[in-house]
């Protein structure tokens, strides 16, 4: 049986979150500090939607439908006075329908997207492993204490397309793709028109 539709409040960003995917934010903006309250209260979880047109700060922006749910796994005062959080990504969900709330908060009636097969990486791909090991020793961080699966197709394909200096259309495509092979194709076709490979 399938599961209800999830009504969940909505964090349009320009970036690009994917399940086990490590974010962090700062926050500043009342309603989306209101928003971080709630879930650190109830331990629920938000979404993350990659922003399509308008800005991250103020009214209302024009969202991808296809985002990832996120959970608070970190926060701490920022040096300025803000609040941080580091959220990792969950699940993938597609937005059916969304209104603006009096504070401005965009809340969402979001359908859950089927999970991704867990799939082996290809020997064919093995450089493309190496390359996400690399990067995640560079930048170190929270990625550095996180569980790293390398040998994971679905988690190395996500990990190049959140990390890789890809455009964020890109990405957003990269991220609504449900077969993990597939993306990691489409992945290498990206980074050599890209000249990162």
């Amino acid at each position: 049986m399938s599961e209800p539709f999830t009504r969940m409040p909505l964090f349009p960003l320009h970036t690009v979150l994917f399940p086990e995917g490590l974010l962090p934010l700062r926050i500043f903006e009342a309603r989306y500090i209101d928003m971080v309250r709630e879930a650190l209260r109830n331990n629920s979880p938000f979404g993350i939607c990659h922003i399509r047109e308008g800005d991250e700060i103020g009214g209302q922006a024009e969202i991808y439908p296809v985002g990832t749910s996120a959970r608070i796994v970190d926060w701490s005062q920022t040096p300025d006075g803000l609040l941080g959080i580091t959220v990792r990504g969950e699940r993938k969900f597609r937005v059916l329908d969304s209104a603006q709330e009096d504070n401005g908060l965009l809340v969402g009636q979001v359908d859950w997207l089927p999970e991704e097969p867990d799939t082996p990486l290809p020997p064919e791909f093995d450089s493309l492993g190496q390359l996400c090991q690399r990067i995640l020793n560079e930048i170190g961080g929270p990625y550095a204490e996180a569980p790293q699966h390398c040998e994971r197709a679905g988690w190395v394909g996500a990990r190049l397309a959140e990390l890789l200096p890809l455009p964020h259309e890109i990405k957003q495509a990269l991220l609504e793709m449900d077969d993990p092979l597939a993306r990691l194709f489409q992945l290498r076709d990206a980074m050599l028109e890209a000249h990162l490979a």
